[in-house]
């Protein structure tokens, strides 16, 4: 298979350098690079980070009211046939939210920007609140009805913020067509490669890559995607309602029992964090546009705020105000990054496995495998007799956040092809490309025995790609969510 798999790493290998001159435009010009603090700044990283800012002074701080709202909104038991419950959106945003990102995305963070790059990662998160408030809100303005479903998001509001142009709308819709699926291979990726570490871990041999093993991890997945996939959203959604609380509870309770073990590490945890956002060490570049550009850039990863992508999420959902969805998402950028993020980070800065190595080569050649330096981590700070016990449930959780997000991200591809055609035939090609084509090519370069790393970088281009889409569309149509927050904030503020 190598010769028909080869061209395509290798044509992974040429986006690479493509995803990093886009993330990193314009420091690499000289001129630029020599500007006191902005020339520390990318475009990317300045724009996310920058509208943050400004959605969080124009709201007022809307990202105080978006704790205990969220939570009583998504209590509320559903009283409407059309669409799904807030509480259903939520775990359907998460799963997208909650994947191999908040552990390989984390973890490599740190290994390229230092400890402060988590840091960054929370300053992202809490600015992208107001982002994600926003564009959950635009998608609920705008969304439309389909029989007993709603469908909406980017191309829909972008259309209507455009003008009405519809031309606008299919161009959206597309491109998140292409990101969606696109993503499919990595996360079909990540999940052969847990269940390959949980199964390495319980017989203390290494599989093949053409096992038996992996057969099977390739037949149970794309029947299981198939089924859930072919069956409609929700479907997939009822069974993310129970999978993502189970695998976000399961992961948290065990990091924090890490945690709480090596408490005594805190101290130096929070000193390395803070202070190496300002002052990186020197192995990890010693400067602060490193700690900051990974921290913004791992976090979008994560969190997906200002992407336009949780929008399909938000717009399915029923509610009572166009504001409550924008509440409720808002808390998912909180939950992943300031809380499942941050345990991951927790452990890795806590164990500081850099400092077994003598040279910043040496570190990035021993952090090449991402997932290898979180359970490495991991390993160093439990005992020794739970080590084993510790990785297998670690590893499932990481098993079921590839599932999930791979779920997701077809599951968002078909409401996005709902504005190009709503023809019951046109929505099942988008799931069967889904699931019985990207899903299975995903397998086939995993039993090929290819890596296919360069898939982070399309990854990484797909995301700001999507941001710059998405960015210019809600600074257009954000006075229409400042007159929905009024609204909210003067009549509907008591019903909650």
């Amino acid at each position: 298979m190598n010769p028909l798999f080869d061209p395509i790493n290798n044509f992974f290998g040429f986006i690479q350098p493509i995803s990093d001159a886009v993330w990193n435009f314009p420091t690499q010009f000289l001129w630029y690079s020599q500007l006191p603090v902005l020339g520390k700044l990318s475009f990317a990283v300045a724009l996310l980070l920058g509208t943050g800012v400004y959605f969080t002074f124009k709201t007022r701080a809307v990202q105080r009211l978006c704790f205990g709202r969220a939570v009583r909104i998504m209590r509320r038991r559903q009283h409407s046939l059309v669409g799904i419950s807030p509480l259903g959106s939520f775990m359907l945003g998460l799963a997208m939210r909650v994947g191999p990102g908040n552990v390989v995305g984390v973890t490599g963070a740190i290994s390229v920007g230092g400890p402060g790059a988590l840091f960054w990662m929370w300053v992202a998160a809490l600015f992208g609140m107001a982002t994600a408030f926003m564009e959950s809100v635009l998608a609920q303005l705008f969304k439309e009805q389909k029989n007993d479903e709603y469908v909406g998001g980017l191309p829909f509001y972008g259309r209507s913020i455009m003008g009405g142009r519809r031309f606008v709308g299919v161009f959206l819709s597309l491109a998140f067509i292409v990101y969606a699926l696109f993503n499919v291979p990595a996360q079909t990726f990540n999940v052969f490669t847990a269940v390959g570490m949980i199964a390495d871990t319980l017989t203390g041999t290494t599989s093949g890559r053409q096992s038996g093993l992996y057969y099977g991890i390739a037949l149970v997945l794309v029947c299981s995607c198939a089924y859930l996939i072919l069956g409609g959203i929700r479907r997939v959604i009822a069974w993310t309602n129970v999978l993502v609380p189970v695998m976000a509870v399961v992961f948290c309770g065990l990091s924090l029992l890490i945690i709480l073990t090596n408490l005594s590490l805190l101290p130096w945890f929070l000193e390395a964090v803070v202070g190496g956002a300002f002052a990186p060490e020197a192995l990890f570049g010693g400067a602060l546009g490193v700690a900051l550009a990974e921290g913004v850039r791992r976090g979008l990863m994560s969190n997906e705020a200002g992407q336009g992508t949780i929008t399909m999420a938000a717009a399915v959902a029923a509610n009572d105000h166009p504001c409550e969805q924008g509440f409720v998402q808002a808390f998912g950028v909180f939950i992943d990054t300031l809380v499942i993020c941050t345990m991951t980070g927790f452990i890795v800065v806590m164990a500081h496995l850099w400092s077994d190595t003598a040279s910043q080569a040496e570190w990035a050649a021993a952090s090449a495998s991402r997932l290898g330096v979180y359970l490495d981590s991991v390993r160093s700070l439990v005992p020794p007799a739970l080590g084993a016990a510790v990785i297998v449930v670690l590893s499932i959780c990481y098993c079921l956040f590839a599932f999930t997000t791979l779920l997701g991200m077809i599951s968002f591809a078909e409401i996005s092809a709902n504005f190009i055609s709503r023809a019951p035939r046109f929505i099942l090609l988008i799931r069967v490309l889904g699931s019985l084509v990207f899903v299975p090519f995903g397998a086939l370069t995993v039993l090929a025995g290819l890596e296919l790393g360069n898939l982070w970088a399309i990854t990484d281009l797909t995301n700001i790609i999507m941001v710059v889409l998405n960015i210019p569309i809600l600074l257009l149509g954000a006075p229409l969510v400042y007159k929905a927050l009024d609204h909210y904030l003067s009549t509907a503020l008591d019903k909650t």
